[in-house]
């Protein structure tokens, strides 16, 4: 008769599963993704423009896009920890929207065809900070009243 080794790290326990994140956390999640998307076919199009385009000053096309790309970032992996729940990715993904809010004004005031780009980043903005900020979704995240030891 031979013994089976015993393990000393218990079972996962529906406590300790991952929880299913509510739908408010999961579309906040896609429309920050979407919105650092966004910034990052930008960049790419200004550094495609300044490399094989003929801008008016190619140094300002390029450092351009190595900026857009780089802002990218801060959307795009808000997007990924609230997906996964993390409680940390809550105040970079508002602080995405609070960038967006004098872009889509600055869209607004230009005028012409951004008028429709500023009304979509606003209302995506004011959208995702109320997702953000809705108690279901600060919940899940352990944000909250009684939250604070952890």
């Amino acid at each position: 008769m031979s013994k089976k080794p015993t393990s000393n790290v218990p079972a996962p326990s529906p406590a300790t599963s991952p929880a299913v994140l509510p739908g408010r956390l999961t579309a906040a999640a896609v429309l920050t993704a979407l919105e650092g998307l966004a910034l990052a076919g930008l960049g790419v199009y200004m550094l495609y423009v300044g490399i094989a385009g003929d801008p008016d000053s190619p140094q300002q096309a390029e450092t351009g896009g190595v900026t857009l790309l780089a802002l990218a970032a801060l959307p795009l992996i808000a997007a990924r920890g609230l997906r996964l729940g993390r409680r940390w990715s809550r105040g970079p993904a508002l602080i995405t929207q609070l960038m967006a809010m004098p872009v889509a004004w600055t869209l607004w005031t230009t005028g012409g065809a951004m008028v429709a780009a500023a009304v979509a980043l606003a209302l995506t903005a004011v959208a995702v900070g109320a997702l953000l900020v809705n108690p279901t979704a600060t919940e899940a995240l352990g944000i909250g009243p009684g939250e604070q030891t952890r």
